[in-house]
């Protein structure tokens, strides 16, 4: 293996899944996984293909209730293509699978320069002999809607013919997520496959619910030979195209297979099959349209590498290619957000959450017409949220949890323990917290790139309203003189109510009260700089008035934040629940990240401990620097010196059995500027986390989106201190011996290829020739300004 290449040797059905997973292809307007293309769906294999944003919604009885969920549908296989062979004058062998044959020199090739996936094998048939085969497959990066598949077949010592069957495939469910399988799970009907000679044929079919068509179309032929034979097969549920090839002894023979893909959500087109027919008909020969490809890549590349020397740059590198193929420059053009698991599998139901708070940083400063196109999805979306608030009886917009197409709470009322076999009640929905990430990622967004005509409209509108729930929902407690905000669920998603309460929710979650302090003081920001038009406009808009802003600023100071033993309470009343034995857990179960299902199998409940799954008050030190916190909490009335925090970090570092994936990465970017000797255990943990799969199996599901983005802007942010905020780039530097060397370039301001690079203990900052303004860079010590043109070189001070 390179630094641009990923191997996998051998065939291993039980790390299939897991293979699959990180060999996914995609373009950001939909994904393939990587797997073995003539195997269809099994408890091995799961070929799914997913486009963004393509949800369907079904329901199920499970347990005897009636749910209904919307998942990211997995679409018509369009990667299946079988062989068989025969000797000149012999019969016909079996189809060809890697379950049922020995497989000789397997190997998988994972190029990320490419973006390529190649796998070779030899396979001995018994009555032909031995076959070399090669396939190299993608998912074009320039052409969204194209895909191609080529094989080539090398007959050693022996002649005879291979019969190939190439197919589209709509026999297809939901089935990646095993325990998922007493719901419905067949999302696509209406099916209907014809061909059009010579050599194409096409499949289309609807989602059941949301009525979506979906068309492909597949061009198979031999390139430089001919076919002894070829039939187009339309079937019910598959349209197949069967052709058999004469081979010799030691002379290759190529098939390629070439596929487009339309949906009717896509723009700029009538009929999704009639587009998809003449895009595979006037696409190039494999060889060209690898080239096209590549090229495409290559631009890519330019504008996101990130520079880290050994293995821990091969694996940002790596997470940076399956953040790429999950969001692209094609993602601007859609209306998506950021599914959890990526355009990789099937778990969280394609889901979209709170990740963009992990992903948008990195794409702020190389792709910010991407993090717009997100930012509107949520925008979009801002209607459903206020619907959402009103329901409950409140002001302003109340983002759910889970999102998908249309913006109404996709959180399960129910989710299945696989510890205990029950079904228990999910309240993760109280996670209103996600508000504050929207509002978060439109501020940081429009700091990042001087964006004010978002800000002014669509950024104000989104943030104002977030505001608005906020003031509503926090109540004045007499009795302390404080805002309170009662009922929620904070990020560390263990603890969901008090121990033998009736009702579900925690009071004064400090990470939700704190970021709900931060929207509204921005809230009030905006409103001031707003020119007096757009103000007027948006007040008479939104129906704002001034003695809304009042109350504002007043909960913006007064919300309460709990305090226990000189560290900040993760909620109210966490110093009053038991301590867990951590030691006897970890003993008895080995691996113990999902302590509330194990709690829950033995007849406890984690809601009556001291024990976090993830990250929670120190979610405040991820997303905030030391100055910008302790601001925070003065303006809240409290004190938060260096002592009280360092006291939090280690208190919660004790109590967290890091049961996200997201957790290690927080740790590591908290402790870098805490306590950098233990920095780099949880920096390694968030870097392995899916390459090495941790979780056990999660992987196989699809990869963890916002701990892959989150590692890039790691070093981006966590070891740079990086802020782009008051129109200046702002760095503070923190020394991590094992990550002590580093280089990326940026987009800022109208500034393209702005490198950041640092070297034996020098920070050197290259802004490209252009007629824009010099840039303002900041450090602890001292403000410098880099002129187009010019590069700087700053020697750091020892620390």
């Amino acid at each position: 293996m390179t630094e641009w290449t990923w191997e996998w040797t051998g065939y291993e059905p039980a790390a299939e899944r897991l293979r699959e997973s990180l060999c996914t292809l995609g373009n950001g307007y939909f994904a393939t996984r990587g797997a073995v293309p003539e195997s269809r769906a099994s408890l091995v294999h799961c070929p799914g293909t997913y486009v963004a944003g393509c949800y369907n919604r079904l329901e199920s009885t499970v347990a005897g209730r009636q749910v209904v969920n919307e998942d990211l549908v997995n679409l018509p296989n369009w990667l299946l293509l079988r062989f068989r062979l025969r000797r000149t004058g012999g019969a016909w062998g079996q189809w060809f699978s890697p379950d049922r044959h020995v497989l000789l020199d397997h190997r998988h090739t994972l190029d990320l320069r490419r973006g390529t996936l190649t796998r070779t094998f030899r396979h001995r048939d018994d009555e032909a002999g031995v076959l070399r085969v090669e396939q190299t497959r993608l998912v074009h990066m320039g052409d969204p809607h194209l895909a191609a598949l080529r094989t080539v077949f090398t007959a050693e010592d022996w002649s005879g013919e291979i019969e190939i069957e190439s197919s589209l495939d709509a026999e297809v469910i939901n089935g990646n997520v095993h325990r998922y399988r007493a719901l419905d799970r067949r999302h696509v009907n209406r099916v209907r496959t014809a061909a059009r000679e010579p050599h194409t044929v096409w499949l289309k079919c609807r989602t059941s619910a949301s009525d979506i068509g979906v068309a492909l179309a597949a061009r198979t032929v031999v390139a430089g030979a001919t076919a002894a034979s070829s039939e187009l097969r339309p079937a019910r549920r598959r349209a197949v195209h069967r052709l058999v090839v004469p081979v010799a002894s030691g002379r290759p023979v190529a098939v390629e297979k070439t596929v487009a893909l339309h949906t009717s959500r896509d723009t700029a087109i009538s009929d999704p099959l009639a587009e998809a027919v003449d895009r595979v008909s006037a696409a190039a020969g494999f060889p060209t349209l690898l080239e096209s490809h590549v090229a495409a890549w290559e631009r890519l590349w330019r504008r996101a590498d990130i520079q880290v020397p050994g293995q821990a740059g091969r694996v940002l590198r790596f997470h940076l290619f399956h953040v790429l193929q999950t969001l692209s420059p094609h993602t601007a053009d859609l209306d998506v957000g950021v599914p959890a698991r990526g355009l990789h599998g099937e778990a969280y139901r394609g889901h979209v959450f709170w990740d963009e708070l992990f992903v948008l940083p990195y794409l702020n400063l190389r792709f910010p017409e991407v993090s717009r196109a997100l930012l509107n999805y949520r925008h979009r979306r801002l209607p459903r949220a206020c619907r959402a608030a009103a329901e409950l009886g409140r002001a302003g917009a109340m983002y759910p949890w889970q999102s998908g197409s249309d913006g109404r709470e996709e959180t399960p009322q129910w989710h299945l323990n696989p510890h205990s076999g029950r079904w228990l009640p999910d309240r993760s929905r109280l996670q209103h917290h996600v508000g504050s990430a929207v509002a978060y990622n439109v501020w940081q967004y429009c700091e990042a790139t001087g964006d004010t005509e978002f800000l002014h409209t669509k950024g104000a509108e989104t943030l104002l309203q977030i505001a608005r729930f906020w003031a509503d929902v926090a109540v004045l407690d007499p009795a302390t003189d404080r805002y309170r905000i009662r009922g929620v669920v904070g990020p560390d998603e263990y603890h969901d109510g008090y121990p033998g309460a009736a009702l579900p929710g925690l009071d004064d979650n400090a990470y939700t009260n704190v970021m709900a302090a931060w929207v509204l003081a921005r809230a009030l920001d905006l409103v001031r700089r707003l020119p007096v038009w757009h103000r007027e406009e948006l007040f008479d808009r939104l129906r704002l008035d001034g003695g809304e802003l009042l109350k504002w600023d007043e909960v913006s100071r007064r919300l309460r934040v709990p305090f226990h033993r000189g560290v900040i309470s993760q909620f109210e009343g966490y110093d009053d629940l038991a301590e867990l034995d951590w030691e006897a857990y970890r003993a008895r179960y080995g691996g113990i990240r999902r302590l509330d299902r194990i709690l829950e199998a033995e007849g406890d409940t984690v809601n009556r401990y001291k024990a976090s799954k993830q990250a929670d008050v120190l979610m405040l030190g991820y997303l905030f620097s030391p100055g910008e916190l302790r601001s925070l909490f003065r303006r809240l009335g409290y004190g938060l010196d260096d002592e009280i925090w360092r006291g939090t970090v280690d208190y919660y570092l004790r109590r967290t059995s890091h049961g996200s994936t997201l957790s290690g990465l927080v740790h590591g970017l908290v402790l870098a500027r805490a306590r950098r000797a233990e920095a780099w255990n949880y920096v390694r943990e968030a870097l392995e986390a899916d390459v090495a799969d941790i979780q056990g199996g999660t992987t196989g599901e699809g990869i963890h989106l916002g701990a892959m983005a989150g590692t890039l802007d790691l070093v981006q942010r966590g070891l740079t201190g990086l802020q782009a905020r008051e129109d200046a780039l702002w760095l503070d530097p923190v020394p991590l011996p094992a990550l002590s060397e580093y280089g990326f370039s940026l987009r800022y301001r109208g500034h393209w290829g702005v490198g950041v690079r640092r070297r034996s203990g020098r920070l050197e900052i290259g802004v490209p020739d252009s007629e824009e303004s010099p840039i303002r860079v900041i450090l602890a010590d001292r403000a410098v300004t880099v002129a187009p043109g010019e590069t700087r070189t700053l020697q750091l001070p020892e620390r």
